[in-house]
């Protein structure tokens, strides 16, 4: 019996999911040895060929699917039919709502995200996470016994790194004091306690993650050791993190992805739920480099959650920027941002323009101090939520992005943002410990984005926010650029009294020219926080600053970011 075109077109996205999958593990399997062998710069390259592979794949799927229908795939009845046959091949699947998420994503590419419904993708799901269809078991048990040394030691042995441990016993002798020290006011030694530790370490620039938990009757409490690389043939233990919230921002929103050799990512998902409950799933899923489902699963919450409140979408609050308008909704933690149709002077770039900055990110080391973007196409709005206020400012700022049918507002690109207070308001109600704490952040945001080769560009308070946890991150990408591209110089000395006094630069200035001196400009309106940041981050007005970074960059450094506080390190050498 032959097939029809439904089941032909279905059998060829599942095909090319798991043709995906098989690519997207090999790649993962990797990070060990790129760990292993210090390859920075190849851990950077793998990590952007991973972000690539989603979309050409797609790309492949839609070729060879026309060759197997003999049409062009543009009939919605074919993908209605193909969506229920689909649905049937998949029930089984190990992985199948992230096949599911695969199938949308072919369908989209067909119809260029419009007229998205349930009819012919998996749009409507439950927000939560699926039930396992596979009983393997992704963690290890250790046995909780006195000798808790031992126990440690077969936790180190078992991550089967080819490299030896730089001291072996001095880390467990660390780890033991510290879990000595920190864990028994929160056990009771009455009750049942298991420790299990996922088979899988997490491996993210120059870190390898050994992520477990400790399981009482009562909670769950986790716990991680960043292993580090000597480049010298050595593995050490560099700190352990026991508290939910420095476990957290391990996995945060601000930070690339994990390469985590997960053959069923739901049930690594929720393990790490398991010990970070306030973490969203999507939040997870992109953490270990499921951005596409991610993505997905975001859009089911948000819909979740639109659904049971009623507030309105209003302008986000803040100074309103030159490129981007930006609305969101009171009770939810996200801000949606479109780009202007025209741009305030003195911007002067393109859409296109901005939209590739955007891109730029995704693919770069965030180094903790960018937040992640989900992109948007025709994204569905209910009208009638949005206040009078937010409606004439898209009409008035972006209209050719808007599309009216019925009581749906349609925003035909949107980037979606987690929700920070943005630097310059944060500023205005802080102490002065609060005041000295974030501009200490605000600097180390600038030096760590340096160090990641990239120039922020537009330095201005109100392009910076606060996270919960009191992080200062970046979120206006449209002048960023690599940092190496950019020309650091001096301001000249004025020779005479006309130049001196001139109101305008009386010397050549080119566009990639940039003169730190003139950062203090980006304070104006705060002396306190001026005075603050040239007392802590003075080095950064410095035109050599900024040019022996480069060189260093050039000469293929890769700077250490931990994300984690620098005091929790262990000491490089000796003792506790």
């Amino acid at each position: 019996m032959g097939m029809s075109n439904a089941q032909g077109l279905a059998k060829a996205i599942l095909n090319g999911f798991d043709a995906f999958f098989g690519d997207f593990q090999n790649v993962t399997l990797g990070a060990q040895t790129r760990f292993e062998k210090a390859d920075w710069q190849l851990v950077h390259a793998t990590m952007s060929h991973r972000l690539e592979m989603y979309k050409k794949k797609v790309r492949d799927v839609v070729g060879m699917a026309e060759g197997i229908v003999g049409s062009p795939l543009n009939d919605r009845f074919l993908w209605r039919e193909a969506k229920a046959e689909y649905a049937t091949l998949v029930e089984t699947h190990s992985n199948y709502e992230i096949a599911q998420t695969f199938f949308n994503s072919v369908y989209c590419f067909v119809f260029a995200h419009e007229k998205v419904s349930d009819l012919h993708s998996f749009v409507v799901a439950p927000d939560l996470l699926p039930k396992s269809l596979n009983d393997e078991v992704i963690f290890t048990e250790y046995p909780v016994t006195d000798d808790l040394a031992a126990g440690v030691h077969a936790m180190l042995l078992d991550t089967c790194f080819s490299i030896p441990f730089e001291n072996l016993d001095r880390d467990v002798e660390r780890i033991v004091a510290l879990i000595e020290k920190i864990l028994p006011p929160r056990l009771d030694k009455n009750q049942q306690i298991k420790t299990q530790v996922l088979n899988s370490l997490f491996y993210r620039n120059k870190a390898a993650y050994l992520v477990g938990r400790i399981v009482t009757d009562n909670e769950m409490l986790p716990f991680v050791f960043p292993l580090l690389n000597n480049e010298q043939g050595g593995v050490y233990v560099d700190t352990v993190l026991f508290s939910p919230d420095d476990v957290s921002k391990l996995f945060s929103f601000t930070r690339s992805y994990f390469m985590v050799d997960a053959s069923v990512p739901s049930q690594y998902v929720g393990f790490l739920q398991s010990i970070m409950p306030q973490k969203k799933l999507f939040e997870l899923y992109s953490a270990i480099g499921f951005g596409k489902h991610a993505k997905t699963v975001f859009y089911r919450s948000a819909v979740t959650h639109t659904a049971k409140t009623d507030d309105q979408y209003v302008i986000a609050p803040g100074i309103k920027g030159m490129v981007m308008l930006v609305f969101t909704l009171p009770s939810y933690d996200y801000v949606y941002k479109v780009i202007k149709d025209r741009f305030t002077p003195p911007k002067d770039m393109t859409r296109q323009e901005v939209k590739d900055k955007y891109k730029l990110v995704k693919r770069w080391d965030r180094a903790g101090r960018m937040a992640e973007t989900q992109e948007f196409n025709n994204l569905a709005f209910n009208r009638r939520r949005f206040s009078e206020e937010l409606l004439a400012e898209l009409h008035k700022e972006a209209p050719s992005l808007l599309e009216s049918k019925g009581n749906a507002l349609i925003l035909n690109h949107v980037y979606v943002e987690r929700r920070m207070t943005p630097l310059n308001l944060y500023l205005k109600d802080a102490s002065e410990e609060e005041i000295y704490s974030v501009m200490d952040e605000y600097g180390n945001a600038i030096k760590q984005l340096a160090g990641a080769n990239i120039f922020p560009g537009d330095m201005l308070l109100k392009n910076f926010g606060v996270t919960r946890h009191g992080r200062v991150v970046f979120y206006d990408y449209d002048e960023i650029c690599p940092l190496v591209d950019c020309n650091f110089r001096a301001i000249p000395t004025p020779r005479t009294e006309e130049q001196e006094m001139a109101s305008q630069p009386w010397y050549d200035v080119a566009p990639a020219d940039v003169f730190p001196e003139e950062f203090r400009l980006f304070f104006s309106g705060n002396r306190r926080a001026r005075e603050v940041f040239d007392e802590l981050h003075p080095e950064l007005y410095s035109a050599d600053f900024w040019r022996n970074l480069q060189e260093q960059i050039k000469a293929g450094m890769v700077e250490d970011v931990f994300p984690y506080r620098r005091r929790y390190r262990f000491p490089r050498q000796g003792g506790l």
